[in-house]
């Protein structure tokens, strides 16, 4: 069993690690930065370390101040949560090589699903359905660019391969774009990620996004925890998320989630991940693999009940995983709105000090928030700060609940995405019916 994590992230997260150490006896370490000091979880940590000043880039990506924080403070592992440097398979690395454990896949493994030209060969081999593209890096050859488009079909989308977050991609409708869509994707991938290698694929019309959760020790247990359905997007982020994917057929669900697992253990994966796909039509195509634990991962443990960051740890910890496929029984319906510091119309970032906040309550009702009255969102970070979590017995029970809860929930002195979620996308018929797909609530939004 670990014995003290430090924990390399800020806000919700870092307050849900906290947690699931305490559960397990594990003493904490909190590393924050100047802007920071006032956060939830630095207040209830063992230890915590200031890691440097407000940019993320002198703080929270700040690795050597990182690895010292956990060097004075006699830590054992470190915990990257999501975002900062999650996927960061150097700093993975770097954790190893200094005596502590990362919590999370080993760095060949990070880097492997990390660049999605390698990810998608991965998964080929291993049987996980893809979308029909290039199958590698798109070169220089501009007529071998041009057949490539033509075998596909337009539209296609051009992507970084080191790209994520919905960044670093182009859809081309017509082959006379093709070519200064190539250059032009090349070029940002290069300033943005410092790699222009991109690939081709295929553009969806109507899909869905749909992933599926996979817990791993490696040592040869995987079971995977169901599906989710994460389609209500704005600009590739998500918004709205749930679990399990309404409208598709179990035994599709079921062989996808099958490959996952052969996939975890074709690559010897380690810790919590998601395989993400696009769904349209019947089928299931992988997009990428997240190689940490999700933002949504929420709705996967209020429908299984398995706690998926205790996982983690445990995992870490080097114990094999105690839970086996026949244990995984999925119970009902859960929804997960993504609550931000920001107008709900124009969606500008809205940071500032909470004069009030209330919780909503009853059951069913879970908040993964770090934010308390009198707390000051900065505005140095993303504008994340807090999660409403409903289950039910079934979809309707947890969509009736999520609409008394976002009446209930109350955040003063800021602007928010409550009214966006509380009067638009929990009032939308299509929605309430499900199986809409990713540009659903963009088309929404330009029409009202």
């Amino acid at each position: 069993m670990l014995e003290k994590v430090l924990i390399a992230n800020r806000g919700e997260i870092a307050l849900r690690i906290l947690r699931a150490c305490r559960e397990l006896g594990i003493r904490t370490v909190a590393v924050y930065s100047k802007a920071d000091r006032d956060l939830m979880h630095v207040r209830l940590a063992d230890e915590a370390v200031c890691i440097g000043p407000a940019p993320s880039s002198q703080s929270y990506l700040n690795i050597p101040s990182i690895i010292s924080a956990a060097e004075v403070t006699d830590a054992d592992a470190i915990h990257p949560g999501y975002g900062f440097l999650a996927e960061n398979a150097d700093f993975a690395e770097i954790v190893e090589r200094s005596g502590f454990t990362f919590i999370g896949p080993r760095a060949e493994t990070i880097r492997l699903m990390g660049n999605k030209v390698s990810a998608i060969e991965a998964m080929k081999k291993a049987g996980v359905p893809t979308v029909p593209g290039s199958g590698g890096p798109v070169g220089e050859d501009a007529d071998e660019a041009l057949r490539l488009g033509r075998e596909i079909g337009y539209p296609v989308i051009i992507k970084a391969a080191a790209g994520g977050g919905g960044r670093g991609m182009r859809v081309v409708e017509s082959e006379h774009q093709l070519l200064n869509a190539i250059t032009l994707t090349r070029s940002e991938a290069k300033n943005a990620f410092g790699d222009d290698t991109v690939y081709m694929e295929k553009f969806l019309q109507h899909p869905r996004h749909v992933e599926i959760q996979v817990l791993a020790d490696g040592q040869g247990n995987v079971v995977h925890l169901g599906d989710r359905d994460c389609s209500l997007q704005r600009r590739h982020q998500k918004v709205v998320e749930e679990a399990p994917a309404p409208g598709i057929p179990e035994d599709i669900k079921q062989e996808v989630a099958e490959r996952c697992v052969r996939a975890c253990l074709e690559i010897n994966y380690r810790g919590a991940g998601t395989f993400e796909f696009l769904y349209e039509d019947g089928h299931f195509y992988f997009i990428e693999m997240n190689t940490r634990v999700q933002v949504e991962h929420p709705v996967s443990e209020m429908i299984t009940g398995v706690d998926i960051v205790k996982q983690q740890l445990l995992v870490a910890g080097g114990q094999a995983l105690q839970i086996r496929q026949s244990d995984v029984v999925m119970n009902g319906h859960a929804i997960e709105v993504r609550i931000n510091a920001e107008d709900p119309h124009t969606f500008t970032p809205s940071p500032g000090k909470i004069s009030y906040f209330h919780a909503p309550g009853g059951n069913g009702v879970r908040v993964d928030s770090h934010i308390y009255s009198g707390y000051t969102v900065p505005p140095y970070y993303d504008s994340l700060i807090g999660k409403l979590i409903t289950w039910g017995p079934d979809r309707a029970t947890a969509f009736a609940r999520m609409r008394n809860a976002l009446e209930e929930v109350v955040v003063e002195g800021i602007k928010t995405n409550i009214p966006l979620h509380r009067d638009k996308i929990f009032r939308d018929k299509g929605f309430a019916a499900g199986g809409i797909d990713i540009h659903y609530l963009e088309k929404k939004l330009r029409t009202q």
